[in-house]
């Protein structure tokens, strides 16, 4: 039998699949679009009834995922943040204007001087991903204080503060 027919076959053995035209499987009723169709199993994923079924479970999930991350927005509105009020002051350590190229000047010249990073890291107590920071020209947005700074330029003998 043809795809999609919904008429009666045609003298074959057994019964065929309405949507596949598999021939010789056994079929069950499914609404397909709008439409009453006998379909094989495999064809049978496509019940529109099942799919109803399946958008529920999903419209669930959804629901349970909302309020669960407004639960931990909830949650991290009450949060305590009193430990953050005594940690470091960082008005004292500003980060200055620095010089344009600041991040090829400093990757120059600690290559120059024969460091690898974290070499230099060590050698200046200071963190590796504050020094990668400043070579990868990222310095604001990695909110390197000016000590950083400061200590890079007087080891390597580097100008990158602006002005000086």
């Amino acid at each position: 039998m043809a795809k999609y027919s919904t008429g009666s076959g045609g003298g074959g053995s057994g019964e065929s699949c309405e949507l596949c035209g598999a021939a010789g499987v056994e079929t069950q009723s499914v609404n397909v679009a709008g439409a009453e169709l006998e379909v094989c199993s495999d064809c049978a994923q496509h019940d529109d009834n099942a799919t109803q079924s399946t958008d529920t479970e999903r419209s669930d999930n959804r629901k349970k995922r909302a309020a669960q991350n407004t639960a931990k927005v909830h949650d991290a509105a009450k949060a305590d943040a009193s430990h953050w009020e005594s940690g470091a002051d960082y008005e004292d350590d500003q980060l200055p204007y620095l010089v344009s190229g600041y991040d090829d000047l400093v990757t120059e010249a600690r290559q120059e001087a024969g460091y690898q990073l974290g070499e230099l890291a060590d050698e200046l107590g200071i963190d590796e991903g504050d020094l990668l920071a400043l070579e990868q020209g990222r310095a604001i947005q990695a909110n390197l204080g000016g000590s950083v700074v400061a200590a890079v330029e007087q080891f390597l003998d580097l100008e990158l503060v602006e002005g000086e």
